[in-house]
């Protein structure tokens, strides 16, 4: 069947020329030509809508009735004259031997063959289940990186992508030498610095001087609208299959006081980072292949909930300064070992060893080892810094105060011990200023800035020193437009954190970049498939621009993990009021724990179920027992029952308080009775966000 009437999308404005003549005006030869089967049309239209939504111009057919010799010759100077070649390849394709596209992607082809083997043209996209193996599509597809985009749902990555393989080539700066090799930070939490750390004048401008190289670098990894520069389509978590996917569980404590199992765990952790910097690996985040810790559960299973075809599992026996290491490989579908190696050597080896099992990993993989992979990651020659750093961030995996502050403590050893460990300085920092928010100490949050600087000046090519920038800016600062730029830093040296994509989403919400904060939160649970945060997250996203069907999914999801008990029941509770069933909601809100979420909720669900005293009194306890740290939340409660004049009140004093909840206030749907109000815009502004 004949196709007609192609669109002509430009960035501001879509424009349709008369396909019955030869097409006037400009040609922009940076364009995009989507070929497709009439019967995939609505895919193809959500793929072009993305690409659209990024500020690229795509040249569209829509009609499926029109043709003529006209339209043929403008089809056919079309293909000529585009930058970029997108066939989307289906079951449809699949089942027809004939048809308009085909000669489209004969014509694509033959225009290939006149071009150098390194220049991007053709890139092909499958968005169902087709075998790409067995799909009738012409050789030259074959040789290039195919994406699916299951029923057309584009994330912002790929957009991203195909934006980056129009733009023209620009010459990659070469990071000069560093003194001394930097290591992948993680994040972490708080205590003191004790002495300042001091600079002669010439060590200064050479810092300075470096981070200034990386940042130009860095800016010129981003495209002209700001947007970051995803990892490419190659290295996406979106990929065609999970055969290059990977698991590090935490490694077994052998030893006979059962004293090292920091070590067990950092040795894991440092495995996974060596592992997450090959190129087509994908690895599984620390939080979900942690999850199953001291857990029963076999591997085959694990494998299923990670949704990974590859497992790494160990044991560790530290005697002395002798190391018992024993590692396998395990392919996850039916547990059978792929490889598996013991090593007997002295703690002093211990760097040796690990790029020797991570070396292997790859090769029983049968993939390629990147360049800088070992002098990148651990950023430290000095056994007890690294030591030293592993105790620190097992202190703070605990999350409570206490070991926050030994945590803090073992970061500020490793420091003194190597002044150049930037990943120490990160985690220092951020430690330092979770320990000063607890303790109002706003000293504190001056040497977590002069921290996590120091570690971006050490390292200025490494992701966790602007990961741990990004926070400080958002939480202490509300600078969003910043915190952006530092996490689309971190995902462009590190793009494989999952974390960080779950943070720049956050961030992006906050900004109102809806699209692109719903991409980065389902990137994020791509490679955290175990974390709540990013569905409720979603959730939340999807409640204010009113899709509750795509909601109700994502709670359901989260649901589905059977984790986290409490945050799942606020999130349903706030579905149901938000869909107007008071009673469900309250009934809901009854079940979570006595905190000040359930108040707050049983606020809002009284007062819409018709029982305004009772929503009084819940609110009434709510300002009296916890006024000094969930001021937003009473704010919530006042908006919801329709007193914006106290609303107004409460977000004022939760500004002053540095409350937490206000980073959700540009998509908080439970406030959305202040949004008319000229007082909303003004906060909006104090907070430095986009007013409408």
């Amino acid at each position: 069947m004949l196709r007609g009437n192609s669109e002509y999308i430009q960035k501001h404005k879509a424009v349709t020329p008369d396909l019955n003549s030869n097409p006037v005006g400009p040609i922009d030869l940076r364009a995009v030509f989507l070929s497709y089967a009439s019967e995939d049309v609505t895919a193809a239209e959500r793929i072009c809508t993305s690409l659209r939504a990024a500020g690229i111009e795509v040249w569209f057919d829509r009609n499926a009735l029109r043709g003529g010799d006209a339209w043929d010759a403008t089809i056919r100077r079309q293909i000529k004259m585009c930058a970029l070649f997108i066939p989307v390849i289906s079951s449809k394709t699949q089942a027809r031997g004939e048809g308009y596209f085909r000669l489209e992607w004969k014509l694509a082809v033959d225009r290939s063959h006149l071009m150098s083997m390194d220049q991007a043209f053709l890139v092909p996209v499958v968005i169902d289940d087709t075998d790409d193996a067995l799909a009738r599509v012409p050789d030259r597809f074959r040789e290039v990186q195919w994406t699916r985009l299951s029923d057309g749902i584009t994330p912002v990555a790929f957009a991203d992508h195909i934006a980056r393989l129009l733009s023209p080539p620009s010459p990659r700066w070469t990071p000069p030498a560093s003194p001394a090799p930097p290591i992948k930070d993680r994040g972490g939490r708080g205590a003191k610095f004790r002495r300042a750390v001091g600079f002669v004048a010439v060590g200064v401008l050479l810092i300075a001087a470096i981070t200034l190289a990386a940042e130009k670098w860095l800016a010129g990894r981003f495209s002209a609208t700001g947007s970051a520069a995803l990892p490419s389509i190659s290295d996406a978590p979106f990929s065609r299959s999970r055969t290059n996917w990977i698991a590090v569980l935490p490694f077994t404590d052998m030893s006979e006081k059962k004293d090292q199992d920091y070590f067990s765990d950092g040795l894991a952790e440092t495995l996974l980072e060596l592992l997450a910097k090959t190129p087509e690996l994908h690895v599984i985040a620390r939080s979900s292949s942690f999850a199953f810790k001291g857990k029963s559960d076999d591997l085959v299973t694990i494998g299923k909930k990670l949704n990974v075809a590859n497992l790494l599992q160990g044991s560790v026996r530290k005697s002395g300064n002798h190391l018992r290491v024993t590692t396998a490989l395990i392919r996850a579908d039916d547990g059978e070992e792929l490889w598996s190696q013991s090593y007997d050597q002295e703690f002093a080896d211990i760097f040796k060893m690990q790029d020797e099992i991570s070396a292997a990993v790859v090769a029983a993989l049968k993939l390629k080892i990147a360049p800088t992979r070992q002098s990148t990651v651990r950023g430290t020659a000095n056994l007890e810094a690294y030591n030293q750093y592993l105790l620190g961030r097992q202190f703070y995996q605990r999350g409570n105060l206490e070991s926050d502050r030994l945590a803090l403590a073992a970061f500020q050893r490793a420091i003194e011990l190597d002044p150049r460990y930037a990943a120490a300085y990160a985690e220092f920092g951020l430690t330092e200023h979770y320990l000063g928010a607890e303790a109002d100490d706003t000293a504190a949050y001056d040497r977590a800035y002069a921290a996590v600087d120091k570690a971006i000046a050490l390292a200025p090519m490494e992701a966790g020193g602007y990961a741990a920038r990004a926070q400080l800016r958002w939480l202490q600062k509300w600078d969003a437009q910043g915190a952006r730029a530092d996490y689309e830093s971190a995902l462009t040296l590190d793009p494989g954190d999952g974390r960080n994509y779950l943070r720049y989403g956050l961030v992006l919400a906050t900004l109102g970049e809806f699209p692109r904060a719903i991409a980065a939160s389902k990137h994020s649970i791509e490679l955290d498939p175990l974390s709540t945060v990013p569905w409720s997250i979603l959730v939340r996203i999807y409640l204010t621009t009113r899709d509750f069907a795509a909601a109700e999914e994502a709670t359901r999801q989260l649901q589905g993990l059977q984790l986290d008990p409490q945050r799942t029941l606020l999130v349903l509770a706030n579905l149901q009021l938000l869909e107007g069933r008071a009673a469900e909601a309250l009934k809901t809100y009854s079940a979570v724990e006595q905190t000040p979420y359930r108040l707050c909720g049983f606020a809002m669900a009284q007062f819409s179920a018709g029982s305004t005293e009772d929503s009084r009194a819940a609110l009434d306890e709510l300002q009296l027992k916890f006024a000094t740290h969930f001021a937003y939340q009473i704010a919530q409660a006042h908006a919801w029952r329709g007193e914006l004049d106290l609303a107004f009140q409460w977000l004022d004093r939760a500004y002053s308080q540095r409350d937490g909840g206000l980073s959700f206030i540009t998509y908080d749907p439970l406030l959305k009775a202040l949004r008319g109000d000229p007082r909303y815009k003004a906060f909006m502004r104090k907070m430095r966000l986009p007013v409408g």
